[in-house]
């Protein structure tokens, strides 16, 4: 697999105090949007770009939850290793942690690996062990309690397994609420992008609503000048589509 289960903390101590890591080069993360000029059109809508999102982010006040639907895309590999994710959390936009669960598909060697996760940033994301597959029906969800906890519940409905896992993170800001198709990054910044094709994320919605009632931004991602990836309306609040364009 091309992730490992460390810490930023412990592997950032280990450089520190000159020893080897435990790995050879940092894991990618699902990190906070990093994005640029963001900008209302006339409709009032916000639109933004970022290399590493693409997706729909509301901010505004503090949200509690975030739930939404897709299906697993799938890749299509070249020599290139390339990395993408497909998640809902809380906070990473205006906020330094993200709660957050998801799939994944990168490419290493020419051949797809999918998989699956949880990952409270800026911890590292833990993998779990269960089968996943091009096509498989996600549902996902991250709920915040009281005194920081969190519950992050990532089901395949396809393959009929579900995750729940209960987390706690106590300086959480719980500043924005997501629905994010992305390219992991390490700390050198965002990786390759895996030609995903097109994803549909559904039934996205934020403390009970629909995402779209919140005037949610629309994110594209694009780094110098070339775009990754487009975004479509919302329809009906809640489904829109992401669509790959560039590595």
């Amino acid at each position: 697999m091309i992730r490992r289960h460390l810490t930023l903390a412990t592997a950032l101590a280990a450089v520190l105090a000159g020893a080897a890591p435990a790995v050879a080069a940092p894991a990618p993360v699902h990190a906070p949007l990093i994005r640029t000029s963001p900008h209302p059109d006339e409709t009032g809508l916000t639109h933004g770009t970022s290399s590493n999102w693409s997706g729909y982010a509301a901010t505004g006040h503090q949200f509690t939850s975030v739930s939404a639907s897709w299906i697993q895309p799938t890749a299509h590999c070249t020599a290139q290793d390339t990395w993408s994710s497909f998640w809902v959390g809380l906070d990473g936009d205006g906020s330094n942690s993200v709660e957050q669960t998801g799939s994944e598909v990168d490419c290493s060697s020419g051949r797809p690996q999918y998989y699956s996760w949880y990952e409270m940033y800026p911890a590292y994301p833990v993998n779990y062990n269960d089968p996943v597959d091009a096509g498989d029906h996600f549902t996902a969800s991250v709920t915040a309690g009281t005194r920081g906890s969190f519950t992050l519940v990532l089901s395949d409905t396809t393959k009929g397994w579900s995750h729940t896992v209960h987390r706690t993170l106590r300086n959480a800001r719980l500043a924005s609420a997501e629905v994010v198709a992305e390219a992991p990054s390490t700390l050198a910044g965002p990786l390759p992008l895996t030609d995903f094709g097109t994803v549909g994320f559904t039934a996205a919605t934020a403390d009970g609503h629909p995402l779209g009632s919140f005037a949610p931004e629309q994110i594209t991602m694009a780094r110098g000048g070339t775009t990754l990836v487009t975004v479509s309306p919302l329809t009906g609040g809640t489904d829109f589509t992401a669509a790959w364009q560039h590595s």
